[in-house]
């Protein structure tokens, strides 16, 4: 399933404003990035499309939250949005294989500063490939681990200090069986699951966490409610209180890299059929790969490349849970 996609050790990075060796791709141990463990980061996911071509989707909406994200941790973040475009365009161009789809973290790092002054970052680009097709679905569980409060350590901020509760809560679950858990804000109420948002079904219109409930401000999100329009699906965010997650008719988490998973139990309490979950699936899938557009998904298109300049690059190392 695409949450647990394997962490492949590509031959090139972008770092430091060039291609890289993935081994040259090092911080100093006095960095804030090591010092403090100071990032902000995006996903981002790109799919072949009909004509050759290569389409990341929703580049611009991820650059725009990045520079959000770096605007409230402090961080300095210059770098233009064609620059960006350019940079992902130039790593995937070397490592994208026609069998799969591909998967970039674009990770701002602090560098040099102290505490808030001097600081300077470096944007470091990885990415990754991942399998085609739709995600299966998965058993998840609820954690008595919280998600924090904004006043504690803002959710809408994309970082990895904000995934430290993930960490535990991810070991929590594969501890109990579990693929993913359920985290539940400071009023146990239902926030996110560990590194993707949570949408219910019930009574046939859909419901999701807003982001004052401990929930990311979700890019995915917003491009399933335009979906849902679409469909003539209703949709609203509003809180989703615990014992919701036992008596809704469908679930599933979503993000970029999840897409939309169906969850098929929650704490051993499995769900029926998931009508809504699976058009809404069925339909995104269909919006990024390019065989029925729509407006909600908006793409950075690479052109299609020639056959020789395809390099095929075979993973080395496997490990689950990638962010």
């Amino acid at each position: 399933m695409s949450l647990l996609a394997k962490l492949q050790k590509p031959k090139y990075v972008y770092f430091n404003g060039k291609i890289s060796l993935w081994e040259e791709a090092n911080f100093h141990i006095s960095s804030e990035a090591v010092l403090r463990g100071l990032n902000v980061f995006e996903g981002l996911k790109g799919y072949w499309q009909p004509d050759g071509s290569f389409g990341i989707v929703a580049m611009k909406r991820h650059y725009d939250r990045l520079c959000r994200s770096a605007k409230i941790m402090y961080m300095p973040f210059e770098m233009s949005y064609e620059e960006f475009e350019a940079a992902h365009h130039s790593l995937i161009k070397l490592l994208y294989t026609p069998e799969k789809n591909m998967w970039v973290r674009a990770t701002l790092y602090g560098e040099d500063g102290h505490w808030g002054e001097g600081s300077t970052t470096n944007l470091v680009l990885t990415a990754y490939h991942v399998a085609k097709g739709q995600p299966a679905g998965m058993h998840v569980g609820i954690s008595p681990w919280q998600r924090a409060a904004d006043m504690a350590l803002p959710c809408r901020v994309k970082t990895s200090t904000n995934y430290q509760v993930a960490r535990f809560v991810k070991i929590e679950g594969r501890d109990r069986g579990y693929s993913d858990m359920i985290l539940l804000n400071q009023w146990g109420r239902v926030a996110e699951g560990i590194s993707s948002c949570v949408i219910i079904v019930r009574d046939g219109k859909v419901f999701t966490p807003p982001a004052w409930e401990g929930a990311l401000e979700s890019i995915s999100i917003d491009i399933i409610e335009e979906l849902c329009k679409s469909m003539e699906i209703p949709f609203e965010r509003r809180p989703i209180d615990r014992t919701e997650l036992t008596i809704a008719d469908e679930m599933a988490l979503v993000g970029t890299l999840a897409e939309i998973t169906p969850i098929l139990s929650v704490d051993g309490r499995p769900f029926g059929k998931n009508p809504i979950i699976s058009a809404l699936a069925e339909r995104y899938l269909a919006a990024a790969s390019g065989t029925i557009p729509h407006r909600a998904v908006d793409f950075s298109l690479i052109p299609a490349p020639m056959e020789s300049s395809v390099v095929h690059l075979e993973p080395e190392h496997q490990l689950v849970g990638v962010a």
